[in-house]
């Protein structure tokens, strides 16, 4: 299944061991004490009530005197501690234990076994205590009405001092909040009691609500009240310093107004009624540590044909609404819809119909995000009890006494991504597994592996841009924030197919009323999100397109024999300089593809500019953050978008087990070179779109083994169409290996007269040939001629000076030698190529005997 569960703790494992024994050793001593003497037969009455913000777990369960007894469960020392018991036949609703275990709060109502008489407070339904129970002493009446209270302490983030004053939630079906605030003080040793029991200060927070959840991790409290007729939700935040704020308000199209009172988070009283669940509306909110908020909204069922949910997406502005089919009208569903907070997902699953993986981050695309519809294979695995998304990624069932702890579930997103035909899935997998963010370099060579197995199938994006833009994202997105906005995420950008099974409609919202800013931490991004989305600002993710023409420009001053300042070149060159050496460093084995050992100067130009605009573009607008951390990013983030490219051709290359004599032209090409050429060759068309940079050396293999692999007319329209570059590693390689048979003659020939003329020229002077020589003369006359302004003529022509009687060739040496001897700059120019009028002459007569046959 997509969603990997496991299992922190169980009920059956880590509990009911510990209360057989303590039976067993109660019954050897010859008595029963501290609520251990548990029925055989009544286990069944052991379930969780609460799981706090340090992770402890408190449990209930009735002894063979049906007296209630309370239990806590320690996730650091894996150990039980009895904490209380309470000696009358009652039904939990609520409890909660502060952070010292000191005082235990609880409320509770009268059991419903008939013949029962009213044990509690007379014309009161529900008693909410607080207890002292370090050791177990007095018990103090908080509330005894005839409505239900729900209780919660707050768990402070640092520790202030050993007994601080102690704060308790009550939240009652009245539909108000109350905050106890309850100071202890140390008697006798270590004899903890309440201060001043008989007046404990109160103040109400909330009312008129009809929906509240906690976040135990974060300690939080949502509250959605109907004031005006109009959802609002609210968040009041509890500090460490013992005070409270209301973060925001937020207006919610929804309509609660005759659903009734719900809580989410406060425990498991036995008000469960899991019969009833998939009657009533789920609503809950989420957040993660990047600052997005997130409320995940489904109504009543009111068709068994299909189930709509909303998800409001507050950090960017807008919702979307999901209409999911479920199938035939037989299809009923017996389930409650969930959602589960997965981080950077959100979990929407129905039991037996389909399980949908929302990305929150970039919700954008519906393509992003995974859709899977109802099998065995996809459903059977998810525990079909209720499911509740405590703070994290906890996850509990209340049913099993289960706590899970949830993650995507990698090995199956792999398989999946191998078997699915979908695109939208093709592409949403990929996400995922790279989201996953444990062991990268093993998730990235399985992706690279599936890559390069189905390289020739035909899907509506490029799997090697995606990877490579998704991949390098997540390398660097955990560092800081706001990267989201800032770097790619996706090489696509629309999508426009529809996802099988399911429809979306996605409307603008109102975005929340802050009430604080100067908070740090979670509110301060979410705040920046929201005024991102306020001021409408264009995208500001980077894209190559300035490289783009800096790059061109470059190049092109290049070919005129221009350059701009030294020290400008040599900066953007050290950035490639640092970006290679990251590169090399991140290798943990040597490499067998023969990259990065040439100079490559166009690509290392491209990667020292890209370099260079990107560090710009963070510095823009990454507030607060150290220049040299950016800079450091940059490096990070070129190097592992060279690094993948390399991962790319050096599994292929082992893959084919090629070896370093494929880069010698004097041998025939075999499959496995014909592969690794399909795979270049597609490597180079998904950076070229992107402007992506590429290893220096990268195009001087392609090269090579385009020669060995292409006939000379499929090379020749490769080189002219820009898919090969004819390096002057490659082509000088080629003017060495290849002997001068008529075939290796017409293709240096064809070659060389594509070549640019600065590397033509030092070409031609490799190769002992007469075509060489003519060339070399052309170009010799041409510059020569190029700004010679003609003369008066001098004197008549002295035939006798010449070798051969050619009026046309002699004029033309004649003037030639005129322009050398009085042309002192082309002095070093003459000596370099060795050549001059007289090399001329020879190569003309030469070429001529050529073309008569003679």
């Amino acid at each position: 299944m997509a969603l990997r569960l496991v299992t922190d703790f169980d009920l059956g494992k880590d509990v009911l061991p510990w209360l057989r024994a303590q039976r067993a050793a109660a019954a050897g001593a010859g008595g029963r004490g501290g609520g251990a003497g548990v029925l055989e037969n009544n286990y069944e009455s052991l379930r969780v009530l609460n799981v706090e913000r340090n992770g402890n777990i408190i449990y209930t369960y009735k002894d063979d005197k049906g007296n209630v007894v309370f239990g806590l469960y320690d996730c650091q020392t894996r150990q039980n501690e009895h904490l209380y018991t309470f000696e009358k036949d009652l039904q939990v609703v609520s409890c909660s234990v502060n952070s010292e275990r000191t005082l235990l709060a609880a409320s509770l109502v009268q059991s419903t076994k008939e013949g029962r008489k009213n044990e509690l407070q007379p014309g009161s339904k529900c008693l909410t205590l607080l207890v002292e129970i370090h050791p177990v002493n007095n018990v103090k009446v908080l509330k005894a009405v005839d409505s239900y209270v729900w209780v919660q302490f707050l768990y402070p983030h640092v520790d202030s001092h050993p007994f601080p004053e102690n704060h308790l939630l009550l939240i009652s079906e009245e539909k108000y909040i109350e905050q106890f605030h309850i100071q202890v003080i140390q008697e006798d040793g270590n004899r903890v009691v309440i201060k001043n029991s008989g007046h404990v200060p109160r103040e109400r927070i909330a009312e008129d609500f009809v929906w509240a959840q906690w976040d135990m991790a974060e300690q939080r409290l949502y509250y959605i009240d109907l004031k005006r007729s109009r959802s609002t939700l609210k968040c009041i935040q509890f500090c460490a310093d013992e005070n409270f704020n209301l973060m925001f308000e937020a207006p919610l199209d929804i309509s609660l107004s005759d659903s009734g009172f719900k809580l989410v988070n406060f425990g498991c009283g036995y008000l469960q009624d899991q019969e009833k669940l998939s009657k009533h509306l789920t609503l809950c909110v989420f957040t993660n540590r990047t600052g997005s908020l997130c409320v995940c909204y489904s109504p009543k069922f009111d068709s068994w044909e299909q189930i709509t949910y909303s998800v409001f997406y507050f950090h960017k502005g807008y919702s979307k609404t999901f209409t999911a089919a479920l199938g035939s009208a037989h299809s009923q569903v017996t389930k409650g819809i969930t959602f589960l907070n997965l981080d950077y997902y959100v979990a929407v699953y129905l039991p037996g119909h389909f399980f949908h993986l929302l990305n929150i981050q970039h919700p954008d695309l519906i393509c992003h995000s995974l859709f899977l519809t109802g099998n065995n294979e996809v459903m059977g695995m998810l525990p079909h009890g209720p499911l509740q998304s405590l703070s994290g990624s906890l996850v509990l069932n209340w049913c099993s006494g289960k706590l899970y702890r949830a993650s995507l579930n990698q090995s199956y997103l792999l398989r999946r991504l191998w078997d699915t035909r979908l695109d939208c899935e093709k592409m949403a997998l990929l996400h995922c597994v790279l989201s996953c963010g444990q062991d990268p370099e093993f998730l990235e060579a399985q992706i690279i592996q599936w890559i390069s197995e189905n390289i020739s199938a035909y899907y509506s994006f490029d799997p090697i841009q995606e990877f490579i833009i998704a991949s390098s994202y997540w390398s660097i997105y955990p560092e800081t924030s706001n990267m989201d906005k800032l770097l790619p995420y996706s090489s696509v950008l629309t999508w426009n197919t529809e996802i099988p099974g399911i429809s979306l409609v996605t409307e603008e919202i109102t975005l929340p009323l802050m009430k604080v800013h100067s908070v740090k931490n979670y509110w301060e991004k979410l705040n920046a999100n929201l005024e991102y989305v306020k001021c409408s600002k264009p995208h500001l993710h980077y894209h190559n397109n300035v490289v783009r023409r800096e790059w061109h420009s470059l190049i092109s001053e290049e070919k005129m024999e221009k350059r701009r300042s030294k020290a400008y070149v040599r900066n953007i060159l050290d950035n490639a300089v640092k970006v290679i050496s990251n590169l090399e460093a991140r290798s943990s084995e040597p490499r067998v593809t023969p990259l990065l050992q040439e100079e490559d100067s166009h690509q290392r130009l491209l990667v020292g500019l890209m370099v260079s605009e990107l560090k710009d573009h963070l510095l823009r607008h990454l507030q607060g953050v150290e220049k040299k951390k950016i800079e450091q990013m940059v490096l990070d983030y070129s190097s592992k978008l060279l690094d993948l490219i390399c991962q790319i051709l050096e599994t292929s290359w082992r893959k084919h087990n090629l070896h370093p004599w494929v880069l010698h032209f004097n041998r025939r090409a075999s499959a496995a070179e014909s592969a690794v050429f399909h795979i270049m060759t597609r490597i180079l068309e998904a950076t070229n779109s992107l402007f992506l940079p590429l290893p220096p050396g990268f195009h001087t293999l392609h090269t090579i083994l385009g020669v060995h692999c292409l006939p000379l007319h499929n090379l020749l329209h490769y080189i002219d169409s820009g898919v090969l570059l004819l390096t002057e590693t490659a082509v000088t390689r080629l003017m060495q290996d290849l002997d001068n048979t008529e075939t290796n003659e017409k293709l240096k020939f064809s070659i060389i007269v594509r070549l640019p003329p600065l590397i033509g020229q030092k070409i031609c002077r490799l190769w002992d040939h007469p075509m060489s020589s003519n060339i070399i003369s052309r170009n010799h006359v041409k510059r020569l001629l190029q700004n010679h302004k003609k003369q008066p003529q001098r004197s008549m022509i002295d035939k006798s000076s010449f070798s051969v009687e050619f009026l046309p060739l002699n004029y033309l040496i004649e003037t030639l030698t005129e322009i050398e001897s009085s042309n002192q700059d082309l002095d070093a120019f003459i000596g370099h190529d060795n050549v001059d009028a007289k090399f001329v002459e020879e190569a003309a007569l030469k070429h001529t005997t050529m073309l008569l046959g003679l």
